[in-house]
């Protein structure tokens, strides 16, 4: 397993990467790291995110298309207001992955 910190850089080039308009899963992330069970692991990075402009972490969601009930800037309404400049529709604190999930 990699060092923390090269696990929440490679997490960090991964959301960098993510397209506007776009969102992905915790557990899509750790999946393509390659191993789907560090899902929470990738949370507790995002909540670290020391960029937040750079990198997007307002573009992650859970496996359901939930916003983050603990977004670590403002909460899931600062969250929503985020994907919603970015071309995303929300609704109740929801996205619809069958249209706006990336699959690189």
């Amino acid at each position: 397993m990699p060092s923390s910190s090269s696990l929440a850089e490679e997490v960090y080039a991964f959301l960098r990467s993510i397209p506007s308009g776009k969102v992905v899963t915790y557990g899509q992330i750790a999946t393509h790291l390659g191993n789907p069970h560090l899902a929470r692991a990738v949370g507790n990075i995002l909540h670290h995110n020391p960029d937040p402009d750079y990198t997007p972490c307002f573009r992650v969601v859970n496996s359901k298309g939930r916003l983050a009930p603990n977004f670590a800037i403002d909460g899931p309404e600062e969250q929503q207001r985020r994907l919603e400049a970015d071309g995303i529709e929300v609704i109740d604190f929801h996205v619809d992955l069958s249209q706006y999930q990336y699959h690189p």
